[in-house]
């Protein structure tokens, strides 16, 4: 299901090269010769213009001349998947960050520029709002606001995750544009305390739907806002706020609008695209998809399942999984294959046997298990008008109502409530997936079942961070490939040197 209509004609109106807040990212031209004050005062502009802050979700996958999908981004520094490619030096500043030596001459760029760009179109549409005035019905111009406010805060989360000490502004920059740099616990507060306004003000239904006359499915609803909060008190570690983010799990749980799909398999065919267990979802979609190597921040589909299946791929005789070629980066540990108990579904959804059904060219760090829920199928890309290899039509799930679930059990043990309600919501998930027996709801094993749930989903990373794992579990393995373990001083990556020039002495290098 492909919702949201994107308006080609604004997507691009923003620049988004971006370096220490640099005039031309900032400078936003209309599609017409008015002037931005005129053409912004109207109803359907101002939309355009929200739409146009949804974009820049899409990007990261391949952006600005770098490949960021941002649930590989941090997957890679856990212990689920290697970097793979041809080589240490095929996309090496995946294989700098998953062995902790990530430097600021050669790191992740393209994600930063995207996210502030996003934080960039967020902050003209709340200022477009007030230039429309009653062009603008009271109901409609608070949802807008509100669906903003909360994409600003997802963008800024990520940003924090990252980068923790970053420059930080609610209102687009004047000359000289250079945005002060606030530490990683003042983003936090800042971002939390919006979200909290945001959400008191439950001007956004838990669940979207569409009607007659607009395509509703995919904005940003309550449930959304309530993700990213319990998200971000949680690897904030916020103990004051756990009862409300518990508080709003429950909500999520007691409105009944979201459940589990029977199938986990479900969960990542198209089919299963914006399903009941869909709490938000980053759209792509190959129908005349036209994004290429020229305009990859055209809207349309994603380069994600190409880059991790199997590359020069051939299909045994017979066989129906539908996987086409791929780049051969991201292998699936076989230590993470051999976690899952027998029967467990989630194992053969998650780990593509690649052996099982064809040949292909065994890369760098190959253990022959390859991300089944993204794996590229050539029916996902058949209808696209441009690049096949950037239009998958696989859109990334960023919230689950398994997590939901995972978030409300952590939190009862976390905050001495319910024990059994607990237990009973860690075994909706354990049970969903095939195994009948009963988990004890114990942080560690919540721990460990969002494991098996989420593998490159872009949890686990986060998740060994805020529970004072990493230290332990990051450490050197067997076969030579990580041969530094994680330390406190790693939890931000370094600041783009570029972004460290520009700044004219105004940003201070992260202590990696």
């Amino acid at each position: 299901m492909k919702k949201i209509k994107i308006y080609a004609g604004l997507l691009l109106a923003a620049s988004v090269a971006f370096s220490g807040c640099s005039d031309d990212f900032l400078e936003v031209t209309p599609p017409t010769s008015n002037p931005i004050e005129e053409y912004f005062t109207t109803r359907d502009h101002v939309y355009e213009a929200l739409i146009s802050a949804y974009d820049p979700l899409h990007w990261p996958d391949w952006a600005m001349s770098q490949y960021n999908p941002i649930n590989i981004m941090s997957d890679i520094m856990a212990d689920d998947i290697w970097p793979g490619g041809a080589s240490r030096t095929d996309n090496q500043y995946w294989h700098l960050m998953m062995n902790f030596e990530a430097n600021p001459e050669n790191c992740m760029t393209g994600l930063w520029t995207c996210e502030y760009s996003g934080v960039k179109r967020c902050n003209d549409v709340i200022k477009y709002i007030g230039w429309a005035g009653d062009n603008i019905g009271d109901e409609e111009k608070a949802s807008w606001m509100a669906q903003t406010r909360v994409l600003r805060a997802y963008y800024y989360c990520n940003l924090w995750k990252f980068w923790g000490n970053i420059p930080f502004f609610m209102e687009n920059l004047e000359f000289p544009y250079l945005a002060e740099q606030i530490p990683a616990d003042e983003v936090y507060n800042n971002i939390i305390a919006e979200l909290e306004d945001v959400i008191n003000q439950n001007v956004l239904p838990m669940k979207w739907e569409d009607t007659a006359s607009e395509d509703n499915v995919g904005k940003v609803s309550q449930a959304m806002a309530y993700m990213l909060y319990a998200e971000m008190v949680m690897y904030q570690n916020d103990s004051e706020r756990y009862g409300k983010a518990l508080s709003y799990m429950q909500e999520i749980i007691n409105s009944q609008q979201y459940d589990l799909l029977p199938s986990y398999a479900d969960i990542f065919e198209e089919s299963g695209e914006w399903g009941m267990e869909s709490i938000f979802e980053i759209n792509y979609k190959d129908d005349n998809a036209v994004r290429s190597w020229g305009s990859p921040l055209v809207a349309g589909g994603t380069v994600l399942p190409r880059l991790i299946s199997p590359s020069e791929w051939a299909s045994n005789a017979g066989d129906d999984s539908g996987v086409t070629n791929g780049w051969g980066f991201c292998p699936v540990r076989l230590e993470t294959f051999q976690r899952y108990a027998e029967g467990d579904q989630r194992r053969d959804v998650t780990c593509f046997d690649a052996n099982a059904h064809g040949t292909y060219e065994h890369r760098y760090q190959d253990t022959g298990y390859f991300l089944g829920k993204y794996i590229a199928k050539s029916e996902n890309n058949k209808d696209q008008a441009a690049d096949g290899d950037l239009n998958f039509n696989n859109n990334l799930r960023v919230y689950r109502y398994a997590e939901t679930l995972l978030n409300a059990a952590e939190l009862l043990v976390r905050t001495g409530g319910d024990a059994g309600l607990a237990k009973t919501y860690l075994n909706r998930v354990h049970n969903r997936s095939g195994l009948t027996d009963q988990v004890d709801a114990t942080i560690d094993n919540i721990i460990a079942e969002r494991q098996l749930e989420f593998v490159g989903e872009g949890k686990r990373y986060w998740d060994l961070v805020r529970t004072d794992k990493a230290t332990t579990t990051l450490v050197p393995d067997s076969y030579g490939y990580r041969t530094n373990t994680w330390s406190e001083s790693k939890k931000y990556l370094p600041i783009p040197q570029a972004e460290i020039d520009a700044a004219q002495g105004t940003l201070t290098q992260n202590n990696y």
